[in-house]
């Protein structure tokens, strides 16, 4: 049965059913889906109301938009009466059908499913309020009094391995109230640091890391829990333990400045509002009436890892009946509110858990020293050492079991990415991370240890204390923001599928409150260039425009005095704050494809003041339209083998790039003067440009040939990507770029910024066959090289370990940093075609462009800000088969690959123009110069990644293109056979060794790939 139009996926400032929000104003928006052709929506209504019953007919909403006629519309931003505090709306879309056609109508003119075909189908959903205002709040900072001195004990032998770091043992909060049952309670905690949260005993929500990491000193997040079910009716206490974590923990690579950046010990803010059915409330907020003392955990910290000591423990602390009588009053430290805001995004997660791949027992000397000269086994323990191998790099923590633990006994977990060349850890790469993790024993027989205040970027660990150590004892929990995965990609070549999965494991490790570099070294910083080079991919993998939204926040909470951007947010000290050319920018560019993603123009909106203050100072600073000064640290392209590009290009490139961007953004936001002037001053830098930095000559055959400053891909890159290029030169220009390219391996000589820019403007400029040969190639540099030697997440560096070099120089050598990944994006947008129009936003006007290259079938999907949006392409011997499918409201351009225009049918039929299917060209085959000379770069509508052209002529291959609407629809067409690729090798891949022995020669950095771990949810 065919389903009509209906709303899904129903959203709330782009998190569903968020619990606490502080938005005046937030977007409600939804998604449409139906199996019929055609279909579109006319119409919609929303209503508001704090009673679900006063959605329906006769109801009394707080706020109903009426009618309103707009078939583009998937969303509305609420404009009612002031939304109340800690308040619970029920709203309600109702969406209104175009005409469909009659033939698929049902009996007596219904649709398929007996309703009439123009009557509104509707979807319910809900939000809630947290605090709308500073002054709700009543209760105080409070922590544990630091200022006693603990007393000190020389440490025994046994502990002189065991190293706190500095950091003081974590505070155990609780308080003792007494009342009835609820009927309501409401949660609103916050801390400077990091809290986990138990009432009567049980964990209150499953964020990890909360409340997440900003600067403390603009902005501080809360959230809201529901506990109505946790509250008992008589005695009930409400605890908390508190962390360093961001706050007063280590954070960043500063030598100087290590840690405490904020903060010198973790303090702790919470309301518990609780509505009884007499009609009576409750309010339990935080202040000196709450008892206080250390537990077990002794330390915790993100970077150097966590140690509980049992014999510390409080049995029993979190729930009724506890004596805490022996126990000090909190201490109140602060009772400030007007830094607090509720989240926007959702919040660390634990997500998968995975087993062990191998366990290896470590052999160790008779002197009881482990054989790779450390010290980490003491005497008398010399097999209780293992190394575990999860067969995937990962961000998270390890849970273990462990059995017969005797007091004061020891087991001590440390963490890598990689084993050295003797098979034991490789942990230079971590810098100053100690990424150790500790449990000391009080004599119970059954322990489950897993820390609750760290995380750490590891494959592999090394568990000593432990004399048998099964499958079954230890799994690694992986931790990220829950953004909601949107994409799934596929394709025939195992190893693209594979690098597929490495990017995505990259994304997840490094989405972790803000997105960080990387996971397990003393950095793990919010670089904003790797973020905007990132994020075209990041965006098809997931939803992120919550976590974006929060991080934007960050963003801008940052800038400088004089109004630029940073290299990382949240500002942290050891980090230049002047914003480097690429990495500032991206205040510029993050907001425009965060827009063109999901179609909100609020992102626009509230970042346009620093877009334009950004522009504004480094155009003060650069009068002559050449950013020289003013450019921070200059990164430039960062980790790019061979011939650097001259930084001036780099910078210049960017300064005309953000100033486009920004007059592009005031257009949107419908501010024609400001848009005219930048879209002035964007000319004349492109002017300055070329004038500086391209020079156009006629070779002995009378042909054009154009050379950057530097002759460096990068360079190229950055010029036709960003339409700096007088239409007459980016042909011959991007002749340059592939000779360049070919002249390489064909490979790729570009870091961070141009390696995003890569395929998608060498398939912009018909070179596609060039994009397809850099992803297969095999050797350094290239994606497929780390996955020959096991990588299971994307390298920092091209050539991070090679069998020639081993280990590149462990200051900066990361085997779990996406940067690198962008190649992500063109694997949806290239090899399985699924893409946007540039002029389009919130994928309303669909580009579908396959580019086969080699590959026997590909396929992506993604739930668009309008709804699902799919592609599968498939060859058999001579003939490719094209199946896509187009939301509601939507339509597609579809380019089916053929020189056979003639052969192309839709559903088992010759296609015949109407209401759904309309063609409107067929393009023959052209060479790859003839694509290159015709295509034109028009960077109007275009960011980083967005890179445009004429999509008709830009490809090597004939093709016929059809206009359709929304629906699915099967294309089939004779297609020439596959052809081959000489950077492919022909012998297979060289197996990586095994972590299960411990080889002798220098190894890969991680194991082989073969298998495939088990996942469980933890």
């Amino acid at each position: 049965m065919l389903v009509s139009l209906r709303p899904y996926a129903l959203r709330c400032d782009h998190r569903a059913t968020p619990l606490g929000i502080d938005e005046a104003a937030p977007l409600l928006s939804w998604r449409l889906a139906s199996a019929r052709r055609g279909d579109a929506p006319l119409a919609y209504r929303v209503r508001v109301a704090d009673r679900a019953e006063d959605l329906d007919e006769g109801g009394q909403p707080l706020w109903d938009t009426g009618r309103v006629e707009d078939p583009d519309a998937i969303g509305a931003v609420y404009t009612g009466p002031a939304l109340t505090s800690r308040t619970r709306y029920h709203w309600r879309v109702a969406v209104w059908p175009a005409a469909t056609d009659p033939g698929d109508r049902g009996p007596a003119g219904t649709d398929p499913g007996g309703r009439d075909p123009g009557a509104p189908v509707e979807e319910t959903s809900w939000f809630e309020t947290a605090f709308r205002g500073a002054d709700e709040w009543r209760a105080s900072w409070i922590g544990h009094d630091p200022r006693p001195i603990p007393v000190m004990d020389a440490p025994t032998e046994g502990e002189r391995a065991l190293d706190d770091h500095g950091l003081a043992p974590c505070p155990l909060l609780r308080r003792a109230f007494t009342g009835p049952a609820a009927l309501r309670a409401r949660l609103y905690v916050s801390a400077r640091g990091l809290y986990e949260v138990r009432l009567n005993g049980t964990r209150v929500g499953d964020a990890e890391l909360a409340p997440g990491w900003t600067d403390y000193t603009r902005r501080v997040q809360y959230q809201t829990y529901d506990v109505t079910e946790l509250v008992r009716d008589g005695e009930n206490v409400l605890a908390a333990t508190l962390a360093d974590g961001w706050w007063s923990g280590f954070v960043g690579f500063e030598p100087r400045r290590a840690g405490a950046h904020y903060g010198a010990f973790p303090q702790f803010l919470a309301e518990l509002h609780i509505d009884h059915a007499d009609g009576r409330t409750t309010t339990i907020v935080t202040d000196d009436t709450w008892r206080t003392r250390t537990g077990e955990i002794r330390h915790a910290d993100l970077l150097m890892g966590e140690c509980h000591d049992l014999r510390h423990a409080a049995d029993g602390w979190d729930l009724p009946g506890f004596d805490d009588t022996q126990w000090s009053p909190a201490q109140i430290t602060d009772t400030g509110h007007h830094l607090l805001v509720a989240s926007v995004d959702e919040p660390v997660r634990a997500t998968t858990a995975l087993r062990p791949r191998s366990i290896t027992r470590v052999p160790h000397d008779d002197d009881g020293v482990a054989a790779d000269g450390g010290h980490d086994t003491p005497p008398g323990r010399r097999h209780d050492t293992h190394i575990v191998d999860f067969g995937q790099n990962l961000a998270g923590r390890v849970r273990l079991r462990v059995a017969g633990l005797a007091p004061g006994a020891r087991v001590v977990l440390r963490h890598a990415e990689a084993l050295d060349e003797t098979g034991r850890l490789y942990t230079a790469n971590l810098r100053t991370a100690a990424a150790t993790d500790v449990l000391i024993g009080d004599g119970r027989e059954h322990l489950v240890f897993e820390p609750r205040f760290t995380y750490h970027g590891f494959r592999f660990v090394e568990i000593s204390g432990v004399p048998r150590l099964y499958d079954s004892d230890v799994v690694a929990v992986a931790l990220h923001s829950d953004t909601p995965w949107s994409g799934a990609f596929d394709c025939s070549d195992p190893d693209i599928r594979r690098l597929h999965d490495c990017v995505v494991w990259g994304q997840r490790s490094n989405f972790v409150s803000v997105p960080t570099d990387c996971p397990q070294r003393d950095e793990r910083l919010g670089w904003l260039a790797d973020a905007q080079v990132f994020l075209p991919t990041a965006a098809l993998n997931a939803d992120v425009a919550a976590f974006f939204t929060k991080w934007l926040r960050d963003i801008e909470d940052a800038r400088t005095p004089e109004g630029g951007f940073t290299n990382v947010a949240p500002r942290l000290t050891g980090v230049a704050d002047e914003g480097a050319p690429g990495w500032g920018d991206a205040g510029v560019i993050i907001p425009w494809h965060l827009y063109r993603t999901y179609d909100d123009p609020r992102f626009l909106s509230r970042a346009l003041p620093a877009m334009r203050a950004w522009v504004d100072l480094i155009h003060r600073h650069n009068p002559d339209l050449i950013w020289r000064r003013q450019v921070g640290p200059h990164f430039s392209d960062w980790l790019a083998p061979g011939v650097p590009t001259p930084r001036e290009v780099i910078a210049t490139a960017y300064f005309a790039h953000s100033t486009h961007l920004t007059a592009s953004a005031a257009e949107v936001l419908g501010l024609p003067e400001v848009a005219r002037d930048h879209h002035r001053l964007a000319a004349d830098i492109r002017t300055a440009f070329t004038e500086r930095f391209v020079t156009t000559d006629k070779n002995a055959e009378g042909d054009t040939t154009v050379r950057i400053a530097g002759d460096t891909q990068t360079g190229y890159l950055v010029a036709l990507a960003f339409g700096l290029l007088p239409e007459d030169a980016t042909g011959p220009a991007a002749q340059r770029l592939a000779e360049l390219v070919e002249a390489a391996g064909p490979a790729l000589q570009t870091g961070f910024l141009g390696v995003a820019l890569a395929a998608p403007v060498l398939d912009a400029y018909g070179r596609a066959d060039l994009a397809h040969a850099l992803l297969r190639r095999t050797d350094v540099p290239s994606w497929l090289f780390p996955l020959r030697h096991g990588a299971t997440t994307i390298w920092e560096r091209w050539d991070g370990w090679t069998p020639d070099t081993g280990f590149r120089a462990p200051s900066m050598n990361s085997f779990n940093h996406y940067a690198l990944g962008s190649i992500g994006e063109w694997l949806y947008r290239g090899v399985a075609g699924l893409d946007q129009s540039p002029d389009s936003t919130g994928y309303r006007r669909l580009l579908i462009r396959p580019r086969p290259g080699g590959l026997g079938h590909a396929s992506a999907g993604y739930e668009s800000a309008r709804g699902t949006v799919a592609v599968r392409w498939e060859r058999h011997d001579h003939t490719i088969g094209l199946r896509v499918q187009v939301p509601p409201g939507a339509s597609a351009e579809v380019h089916v690959p053929t020189d056979d225009h003639g052969s192309v049918r839709e559903s088992g039929a010759v296609p015949v123009d109407g209401e759904h299917l309309t063609l409107l060209a067929t393009i023959p085959a052209t060479d790859s110069t003839a694509a290159t000379d015709s295509a034109t770069t028009d960077s109007a509508d275009t960011d980083t990644a967005d890179t445009a052209s004429d999509p008709r002529t830009a490809t090597a291959s004939g093709h016929s293109v059809y206009r359709v609407g929304s629906g699915v629809y099967r294309f089939t067409a004779s297609y020439p056979s596959r052809p081959t690729y000489p950077s492919r090798p022909t012998g297979g891949y060289p197996t990586a060794p095994v972590a299960s022995a411990a080889p002798r020669r220098a190894p890969s950095p991680a194991a082989s790939l073969a298998g495939s771990h088990e996942e469980d949810t933890p």
